[in-house]
């Protein structure tokens, strides 16, 4: 909820097919940026590569309330190394 404090408008999911559903829901929509849980995240391989390089929506993985499983961070790391040609992080 932290989120809509910010002005963002939230879309919960309860399980994984929920998440999935809602997921290509706003990549039909107007919606340019969707933040996912990374432990949502671990289940949606199929739905991640394929939005990877399309334009809309940048999928961003964040943590949940259970805490980090490092893998948002590596997604940016694999983004930057592919951009720089080079590990810079």
């Amino acid at each position: 909820m932290g989120f809509k404090a910010l002005g963002l408008e939230a879309f919960p999911a309860d399980t994984v097919e929920e998440a999935r559903i809602i997921l290509h829901e706003l990549a039909k929509g107007e919606y340019a940026v969707v933040y996912l849980t990374e432990q949502y995240a671990v289940d949606m391989e199929a739905e991640l590569t394929r939005y990877k390089d399309e334009l809309t929506p940048a999928v961003i993985l964040i943590p949940g309330t259970e805490g980090t499983l490092g893998i948002g961070m590596a997604n940016v790391k694999r983004a930057v190394e592919r951009a720089v040609g080079a590990d810079i992080l």
